[in-house]
């Protein structure tokens, strides 16, 4: 079955950096894209980036254009979110997903928490 394990959450100051990774397993990982999303409390989920999946175009939400960096390594069967620059408003729970067959998968999550 589909399964989705982010990692690398945590506590972090103003300006600093984290890269989040997402282990996937149970699909052809490569042959397909990959998104992180990110959901505030109080908040709906949004769409923070997106990776098509040879890597070749990525998009990003204008909110972290210039600040995160979405990346994959298709022989691993992950994907990276780095995040540098982060703000007190960067702070959510951390979400990867894959449509597959047309069916959304998401992962359980990883929480980040930018605060000084």
């Amino acid at each position: 079955q589909v399964q989705l394990v982010e990692s690398g959450g945590g506590l972090v100051q103003p300006g600093g950096s984290l890269r989040l990774s997402c282990a996937a397993s149970g699909f052809a990982f490569s042959s397909y894209a990959m998104n992180w999303h990110r959901q505030a409390p109080g908040k709906e989920r949004e769409l923070v980036a997106a990776i098509t999946n040879a890597g070749g175009s990525t998009n990003y939400a204008d909110s972290v254009k210039g600040r995160f960096t979405i990346s994959r390594d298709n022989a691993k069967n992950t994907v990276y979110l780095q995040m540098n620059s982060l703000k007190p408003e960067d702070t959510a729970v951390y979400y990867c997903k894959a449509r597959v067959f047309m069916f959304d998968y998401w992962g359980q999550g990883t929480q980040v928490t930018v605060s000084s």
